[in-house]
């Protein structure tokens, strides 16, 4: 019996590993996948054939002048996009987006539409997150297998649903039970900027396949941590709360009700308040438009010296939280993401000085900083290969895909 459990758990564990090796290389040969995975040609052989024949994988002829090759022509191995599909879902402010995603990583259909976060009900919330789920899954020509569900704010995976987010105003609401009953498809609930990290890692693996910080500059202040090549998720799921830890005791309102965090000073909100002048004790448009932001940057370096102050101010806020992290973890590479990056120009050195000004600062200057001011795009990423990790799992194990359960 024990010998049997054994069997089951290397073939498992094999099957595993060829199907990461076809979904990090896309289209690699049979060779090449044994390369990767250490298994000998004749495991890959029979292992790829299972998955041909299972309608996982199929083959495809390496392109003309790929390689010149005596001999057979190369054959490469790929995914099957017609084997499943995810949905993945964003929320963020005033923003809820859905794409359906294939087996192969490819968008089938997507949409985003502009609502008013702040001002609707529970039910409401749930119903546009229904609505949009279910014209993705109306787009798919099969059932899809899992949905995640990326949100700004505190979540918690394993209860599966929002505690506390600043861009609405419920607690506790139960995406996850609330989905699964209308649609009987698994649904994760996760953090967005965990979400960008996981995306960043699968986007470039040599730059981020092992210890990075990733920072969303934004209406909001978020982190994703990867540490060792697992994601920092702590132990709900939203570890990283980076935006919220306090800059200064009883300082700037925050959007989310406190005083003195990081975000007070370095949200776009908070650099647009300080720019205009605005009482930092007064919330002002905690929606303020990427072109606005864009202007105010302009503004800043034609030398504005009141524009050039509120970038200064937001640096530094993320300079102090940085330093004091790396006091804790050691100095890791950050990239910075989301739309404030546009502006990083002009918070760099306050970010530098005051990271140098603490303990965890010693080596400021040698600190690799990254900007990606587009964030959409890999929250997305992250959020398709979250879930068809968990579809590679199932498959791995043996489930067919036709009796995968939803």
């Amino acid at each position: 019996m024990n010998v049997g459990i054994r069997h089951d758990d290397l073939r498992r564990r094999n099957r595993a590993m060829v199907l990461a090796a076809v979904r990090r290389a896309v289209r690699p040969s049979r060779t090449e996948i044994a390369t990767v995975t250490g298994l000998s040609h004749s495991t890959i052989s029979a292992i790829t054939s299972d998955l041909i024949a299972e309608g996982v994988l199929m083959e495809n002829r390496m392109p003309d002048g790929s390689a010149a090759k005596r001999g057979r022509p190369q054959v490469a191995v790929t995914l099957n996009p017609h084997a499943a599909s995810i949905v993945a879902v964003v929320l963020s402010m005033n923003s809820l987006s859905a794409n359906l995603i294939d087996y192969a990583g490819a968008s089938v259909a997507q949409e985003r539409r502009h609502i008013p976060t702040l001002e609707l009900t529970r039910e409401q919330l749930v119903a546009e997150a229904a609505a949009i789920v279910g014209r993705m899954i109306d787009a798919a020509t099969a059932r899809p297998l899992r949905i995640v569900f990326a949100i700004q704010g505190i979540t918690d995976a394993a209860e599966r649903k929002l505690l506390w987010s600043p861009i609405v105003q419920h607690l506790d609401v139960e995406f996850s039970d609330l989905l699964e009953r209308a649609f009987g498809v698994d649904v994760a609930i996760e953090n967005d900027c965990n979400m960008i990290a996981e995306g960043l890692r699968w986007r470039d693996p040599q730059r981020y396949g092992r210890d990075f910080i990733a920072v969303l500059l934004s209406h909001g202040i978020g982190m994703g941590m990867m540490f060792r090549g697992q994601l920092f998720s702590g132990t709900r799921s939203s570890a990283g709360e980076f935006g919220h830890m306090v800059h200064r005791p009883n300082g700037a309102l925050c959007r989310c009700g406190r005083r003195g965090c990081i975000e007070a000073y370095a949200g776009n909100y908070a650099i647009w308040r300080n720019a205009h002048g605005v009482p930092d004790s007064r919330m002002t448009d905690t929606d303020i438009s990427d072109a606005d932001m864009s202007k105010l940057a302009e503004r800043a370096r034609s030398g504005d010296a009141a524009a050039r102050e509120a970038f200064r101010i937001a640096g530094e806020a993320i300079g102090f939280g940085l330093g004091s992290l790396f006091a804790l973890i050691d100095p890791a590479p950050v990239a910075f993401v989301g739309q404030g990056a546009h502006a990083f120009d002009l918070m760099e050195r306050p970010i530098r000085d005051a990271i140098a000004a603490t303990a965890g600062g010693q080596h400021a200057d040698s600190i690799v900083f990254d900007t990606l001011p587009d964030e959409a795009p890999i929250i997305l990423e992250g959020c398709a290969m979250r879930a068809l990790a968990v579809v590679d799992q199932r498959i791995s194990a043996g489930a067919p895909i036709e009796r995968l359960p939803a």
